[in-house]
């Protein structure tokens, strides 16, 4: 029996380092305004600095370079400039792609996107420029260099005979995703930094506006945090992407919940919100909305923290390294957990206003969002236990997690999955 949980890919006091340094940039964003009101170039600062510190720490402290996941070895020197050209070929092929999406959905022709695809004028010359040289100097020491860039470059450049298909499919998975969710999550950050930037703290005056204040900037955190996980996928520093979600349903169960699919499937099929918030709710009884808005502020805490517990590392539908730290040594789903529970305090109005039918629909209906985010948690863990670590803390974590007594739901094995042989 595991008596210790296994060890983080991320430690905690390097995540809690990267918040500290968030916070100061944004101190500095905010009362400074070296950017003055260019949310583009303060986001991108913010990202810079919170990762500057996480990177600093890790490779120099930690050491994460020397990692064995990162499939670099110090010992071993073997260049070669046709490698090294031929991943370049790869990473402009994969860049070409995601621009050929954007060009073609009708979805990134909007105005919506206009903060990311400023980032990406910014941002796209010096990634474009360094990478010939990262991938010389990685590419030399990787003692299997024929990752998913090479197999990418071997695609563009029509050579197909030595194109290994697994390797070249998760490849372009992890690219889809990045494409998918890093403009979501910037044009997030920027609105939230937006709205950041403009409040009036002498506002600030009553529990209903600390309560909006830091609803709203407990999420911004949050998709700043992401923002930067997706745009810091480093080999070099053991944030690379190991793994793509590799199941249809897997997908499916995480796509819906993000816009453009939520707005249709929340409109739709899971309508359980009415208009009759919790505030006004509880308006009446100052002592119970004050106790009844920190709880939800709380379970908002628990959901960033767990974010914040990644570190760089963080990504949907992704395997880049086990994090065993934070909140995560009492649940496998911290995060989940959270926004479930806080779900069902801000919707729960409906309860007291709705006709018994009504209130019976909109639980039947905020009950199937949980089981969403259910089996989003199930194809996570069928994806990661792939990863022996992983298969190690799901087992410290039946254990010694807060959940240990609750088994799994029998509904789920008629989905015709199981938990993968560790062996």
């Amino acid at each position: 029996m595991t008596t210790e949980c296994p060890k983080s890919a991320t430690q905690g006091w390097v995540a809690a380092l990267g918040l500290a340094a968030f916070l100061v940039a944004l101190a500095i964003v905010r009362f400074d305004r070296p950017f003055g009101d260019n949310v583009v170039h303060s986001a991108l600062f913010i990202i810079a600095v919170t990762a500057s510190a996480i990177f600093l720490v890790d490779l120099i402290w930690m050491k994460v370079h020397l990692r064995p996941s990162t499939g670099i070895d110090p010992t071993f020197d073997q260049p070669s400039w046709t490698r090294t050209l031929v991943k370049f070929a790869g990473l402009l092929g994969s860049l070409g792609f995601i621009a050929f999406c954007y060009w073609l959905l009708p979805e990134y022709r909007g105005t919506f996107y206009e903060r990311y695809y400023q980032m990406l004028w910014i941002v796209l010359p010096p990634i474009i420029a360094l990478a010939l040289p990262y991938f010389y100097l990685i590419d030399r020491r990787m003692r299997k260099p024929r990752d998913g860039y090479w197999h990418m470059g071997m695609l563009v450049t029509f050579q197909w005979d030595a194109i290994e298909r697994g390797v070249l499919g998760q490849h372009v998975l992890g690219w889809i995703i990045k494409g998918f969710f890093l403009p979501l999550m910037f044009t997030y950050m920027c609105n939230d930094l937006a709205r950041f930037l403009a409040v009036d703290f002498a506002k600030l005056s009553s529990f209903k506006f600390w309560f909006d204040f830091l609803f709203d900037s407990l999420y911004f955190i949050d998709v700043s945090l992401v923002s930067m996980g997706y745009l810091m996928s480093l080999r070099l520093t053991d944030t690379h992407i190991r793994s793509s979600e590799p199941t249809m349903l897997g997908w499916a169960v995480a796509l819906m919940c993000y816009e453009p699919f939520w707005s249709t499937i929340s409109r739709q099929y899971l309508a359980y919100e009415t208009n009759f918030k919790w505030g006004n709710w509880l308006w009446d009884t100052p002592v119970l909305y004050g106790i009844w808005g920190s709880g939800i502020l709380v379970l908002v805490a628990i959901y960033v923290w767990a974010t914040v517990a990644f570190g760089a590392r963080f990504s949907n539908l992704t395997h880049r390294g086990i994090i065993t730290s934070g909140p995560y040594r009492w649940t496998k789903h911290p995060a989940y957990v959270a926004k479930c529970l806080s779900w069902w305090m801000i919707s729960i109005p409906f309860m007291a206003q709705a006709s018994p039918a009504e209130a019976l629909r909109n639980c039947l209906l905020l009950l199937a969002l949980n089981g969403i985010y259910i089996l989003r948690a199930k194809t996570e863990e069928w994806h990661l236990s792939r990863d022996s670590d992983y298969v190690a803390y799901a087992r410290w974590i039946e254990v010694h997690g807060m959940f240990r007594f609750v088994r799994h739901l029998p509904l789920l094995k008629y989905l015709g999955y199981r938990e993968p042989n560790p062996q």
